[in-house]
């Protein structure tokens, strides 16, 4: 059922208006299940505080207010229990601009950028971007969880690794790490000596009701002082395209180090990004628990008929609206190469595996009303004769 106030079952035709999401499969019966948007309308305060401003008519340059910081450290310390300083926020207009000028500010090129994969695709190639070598490890399964194998991790950071690019919650495979395992992470940064980029930006969609999303650097101010947090409310409230994040760096000297790397190349922020953001934030948590409701029904959906569908294998997805799938046994029975093309001829389109370092693996986007995520799992069941 859908949330009395907010109707995520409502199906908003997004053909008829550009979308990377839909346009990608233009004129073809295809459901688009892969990029990270929801399709779902943003909440009405967002939308409320947009129309206020465009009202206004002028739209000049602006920079971050006060009442917008307020309502980002305010979100913070209600929804993450961490408390931090107005000045400790620098704005952009993504994470991934925020984590390839990490990259830049991390030593010297042919320096090592160390991270887990798989992994939003993004990482891969940012470290090639500003002339650094990426460093990988793999995550692991057992117990039903994908986890760090410490070993890997030990094996890939050599002499020359500068910084460790961190995804928490993880995008794809969906962990919200524990502390221990964050705990641990700060140690072997401190061991290193390590820059941390972390990448939070799915921080607001933790599903599991006895979890909670920890940011690296609330551990402590040791971490603190190494860690670049990047953050935004574009997939919680989902307004991606209107481009506003913001990175949190507590320490003066990185700060200075990050906001000279922006210099000429980092433009300011969307003003109407800002506003809502401002709005997201500070009026939009009814929504987003409302949201999460939903998602739960999704994912619930998602485990159930998946595990029904020979040859495919996903774990429960502990944060984000995205699930793993491993079709490497669907492929080895059915002598398939190409798991998402398989897919995507059956009328769903997924996100390659590929693309995060794991061939024979498709990722889910769930973010979608009941009724377009059904027809999509039968249209897999069908093309699988499940």
């Amino acid at each position: 059922m859908t949330d009395a106030l907010f109707d995520f079952d409502r199906l908003i035709d997004r053909r008829s208006l550009p979308s990377e999401k839909w346009g990608r499969y233009a004129g073809r019966d295809v459901l688009p299940l892969w990029v990270a948007d929801m399709d779902f309308a943003a909440p009405p305060a967002v939308i409320e505080a947009l129309h206020r401003r465009i009202d206004h008519g002028v739209f000049g340059y602006t920079d971050a207010w006060p009442a917008l910081e307020q309502a980002v450290v305010e979100g913070l310390r209600r929804d993450h229990g961490w408390t931090i300083q107005p000045d400790w926020l620098v704005w952009l207009p993504g994470v991934v601009a925020g984590f390839n000028l990490a990259c830049a500010i991390a030593g010297e090129a042919g320096d090592g950028v160390l991270t887990a994969t798989p992994v939003y695709p993004p990482f891969l190639t940012a470290p090639a971007n500003t002339g650094r070598v990426l460093q990988r490890a793999e995550l692991v399964l057992g117990d039903g969880r994908w986890q760090w194998d410490w070993d890997a991790l030990e094996a890939a950071c050599t002499p020359t690794t500068r910084l460790l690019l961190l995804c928490s919650p993880h995008n794809p495979v969906g962990r919200v790490f524990d502390e221990a395992e964050l705990r641990r992470l700060a140690d072997f940064a401190a061991r290193h000596d390590l820059l941390v980029c972390s990448d939070e930006i799915h921080c607001g969609l933790v599903l599991d009701a006895d979890r909670t999303h920890r940011p690296l650097a609330a551990l402590d101010e040791a971490i603190a002082r190494r860690t670049i947090t990047l953050m935004a409310p574009s997939k919680t409230w989902n307004i991606p395209a209107l481009y506003c994040a913001f990175a949190i760096i507590p320490d003066p000297a990185l700060r200075r180090r990050y906001r000279h790397a922006m210099r000429g190349i980092v433009p300011h922020v969307n003003v109407l990004g800002m506003v809502a953001a401002e709005a997201a934030y500070r009026d939009g948590d009814a929504w987003r628990r409302a949201l999460l409701d939903y998602l739960r029904g999704n994912r619930e959906r998602v485990l159930e008929v998946l595990g029904a569908m020979p040859g495919l294998t996903t774990t429960r997805p502990e944060a984000t609206y995205l699930a793993w799938v491993d079709c490497r046994a669907m492929m080895a029975a059915r002598g398939v190469s190409d798991p998402a093309a398989f897919f995507e001829a059956a009328g769903v389109g997924l996100s390659d595996g590929a693309a995060f370092g794991a061939p024979g693996f498709v990722r889910l986007n769930f973010g979608c009303p009941r009724a377009t995520l059904d027809e999509a799992l039968a249209r897999m069941a069908r093309a699988l004769g499940a």
